[in-house]
């Protein structure tokens, strides 16, 4: 770490979602952990359907190495473009840019700057690379989710722009996945003819113009992937890759809708449980389901008999109330062996020795928090890469319990016998996909310790970044 005598600083630019923030400020910790010598200021946007800056300033109260600068409001995209998230959020970031220079600039001005050595941009926040071109500053691109998301991405590069996908579709061949992959577990950007499968075009295309790709995960899981890209990097123009996740927050979301009371009520429940008797459901910031299907899981868990917590969201109605679909009679049932509440703490329920099951949505984050505490998943998709990262889970790695790999929200009804079958194969601890996670959260959690894999991809990064300047 020869380049790390003096003060030098990065600028982070991270998706204010949760899903893609979490990962971004545990990178920023293990970063200043690792160097004394290193700061990092976190540019922080404001977008209409996150409420993450609670958040960012938790993070950066107790870290004096990070600091947090606010962006101007901008008038923001017309709603309508939320259709494809992808593609709303390429246009921001086009309004964004002279704004971001502007306060870029400010920082490198200003009397108390440090030597910044590069600008680390979230996947999906790439046009921004314009502005550290401009500024004379590198950029580095940071994947919150794995290495076989963003294959595929570098793989729709062999397409035209406009060249969208089809649920007819034959099986695509993505160069870093050994099986090919059936169309209906691709992301729902790919078949989106307004935007979303060219933004992904548009971003891949920015893939090449990074000095490196910073992604959340660990090489003994993702080592196919990553060595058939690097084997290919002159072809597809990849920068290197550093896996150096998993990063997690163990601490957890401090979720404003969770108060301590209930909290505390939760882990008291999961006290009280026999060891490994415990099933999680829990399908991530969005996911809720319509009332039909509420009552087929419901039905599920009543049948198969085993104990259960289930964070089920409510639902907004279109008066802005919200909306629980579980009637009382049910409820009166399952409370007797199980515990419904709004929001829970995941990381906590996750690491809680009563848990023997997670019934997941396959968020790249519950993925990794799942591995790290040896809990095996039942798949159930719902939105963005989710599907594949089900079917990789299933199919490639034997670390997960399939349910559904291609459910989307608002497709088929996922119905009580299937569900129910599914927690009987989760609970089954003879099943070898209990052993297999098992063995991998020793990995996960080597990677991460001195001389591990990810500890030493780190201080590949830092090198990248100081031998540059």
């Amino acid at each position: 770490m020869s380049g790390m005598k003096k003060k030098v600083e990065l600028i982070f630019f991270p998706l204010p979602s949760i899903g893609h923030l979490g990962s971004f400020l545990e990178l920023a910790k293990v970063l200043i952990n690792r160097h004394t010598h290193l700061s990092i200021t976190i540019l922080c946007i404001k977008l209409p359907y996150s409420s993450s800056y609670a958040y960012i300033r938790s993070h950066t109260a107790s870290q004096p190495q990070i600091k947090a600068v606010d962006l101007p409001h901008v008038e923001p995209p017309p709603q309508e473009l939320l259709r494809s998230p992808p593609h709303y959020i390429w246009t921001f970031m086009q309004i964004l840019i002279p704004h971001v220079k502007v306060t870029m600039q400010n920082i490198l001005t200003s009397s108390h700057s440090n030597h910044v050595i590069g600008l680390v941009l979230d996947v999906f926040c790439l046009p921004l690379i314009d502005v550290g071109n401009d500024l004379g500053i590198p950029s580095y691109l940071f994947m919150p989710s794995n290495v076989g998301f963003l294959s595929l991405m570098l793989s729709v590069q062999k397409r035209q722009v406009d060249d969208v996908f089809n649920d007819s579709d034959p099986e695509w061949l993505i160069p870093g996945l050994p099986d090919p992959v059936p169309s209906s577990v691709l992301p729902d950007a790919v078949f989106n003819k307004e935007g979303g499968y060219a933004a992904y075009y548009k971003l891949a295309q920015r893939f090449k113009d990074t000095k490196g790709v910073i992604v959340n995960t660990f090489s003994e899981l993702e080592k196919y992937a990553i060595d058939a890209l690097c084997d290919g990097q002159s072809q597809t123009q990849t920068p290197p890759i550093y896996a150096v996740g998993p990063l997690i927050d163990l601490k957890g979301y401090p979720n404003p809708n969770l108060d301590e009371a209930q909290h505390d009520r939760i882990l008291k429940w999961l006290d009280e449980q026999p060891g490994s008797s415990v099933v999680f459901l829990c399908f991530g910031s969005r996911g809720s389901f319509d009332p039909s299907q509420t009552r087929e899981i419901a039905l599920a868990l009543q049948r198969s008999g085993v104990r259960f917590l289930w964070a089920m969201r409510s639902t907004p109605t279109t008066d802005n109330e919200e909306t629980k679909f579980l009637p009382e009679d049910f409820v009166c049932i399952l409370t007797g062996r199980g515990m419904i509440c709004e929001w829970a703490p995941q990381v906590e329920v996750l690491a809680h020795k009563a848990i023997v099951g997670f019934v997941s949505h396959c968020g790249w984050n519950s993925i990794l928090e799942s591995l790290w505490f040896g809990v095996p998943i039942l798949t159930w998709p719902i939105y963005a890469e989710q599907q594949l990262n089900a079917f990789r889970m299933v199919r490639e790695f034997g670390l997960a319990v399939e349910l559904r790999l291609d459910y989307r929200k608002g497709s088929d009804l996922v119905i009580a016998e299937d569900i129910e079958k599914g927690l009987k194969q989760l609970m089954d601890k003879d099943n070898m996909v209990h052993k297999k996670v098992k063995e991998v959260k020793e990995k996960a959690r080597k990677s991460v310790l001195t001389g591990g894999s990810s500890f030493i991809s780190v201080g590949e990064l830092i090198d990248n970044m100081t031998d540059r300047n």
